[in-house]
């Protein structure tokens, strides 16, 4: 993916300016990780946790290569989840999103907790108030 990046035409001009190279890079690393900080923490939380560190990932992996073998390993390890949870007999990929959906209900009950339930939770919802 690099390579990519990097033989267009506005990287190459860039890259040719030093100063403007590190800078940009610099600006690529900081907005990567952000957005990988931000799926990081978004992923005990219902939505798209993983997706967004995916997408953090492939921002950092058009200009680092350590970034671009991380997204390579997550991408074939993803795909071996996928691949072994489809094999797998009717219940015991009901059992698996059972767990997923009861592990989001619990996280999502415990920052309900912490955080306070807000005021348009209708009050007959069982939470703590």
């Amino acid at each position: 993916m690099r390579e990519r990046v990097a033989e267009t035409r506005w990287r190459r001009r860039l890259a040719a300016r030093r100063s403007l190279d590190s800078a940009y890079r610099a600006v690529v690393g900081v907005v990567g990780g952000l957005v990988v900080a931000l799926g990081l923490v978004t992923i005990p939380l219902p939505g798209p946790g993983w997706l967004t560190v995916i997408a953090g990932l492939f921002v950092l992996a058009t200009e680092f290569m350590w970034a671009e073998r991380l997204l390579e390993f997550t991408k074939r390890h993803v795909s071996a989840w996928t691949e072994w949870l489809g094999r797998q007999p009717v219940w015991v990929r009901l059992a698996v999103g059972l767990l997923t959906a009861a592990f989001v209900c619990g996280v999502l009950l415990v920052v309900l907790h912490v955080t306070g339930v807000p005021d348009w939770v209708p009050g007959w919802v069982p939470l703590w108030r």
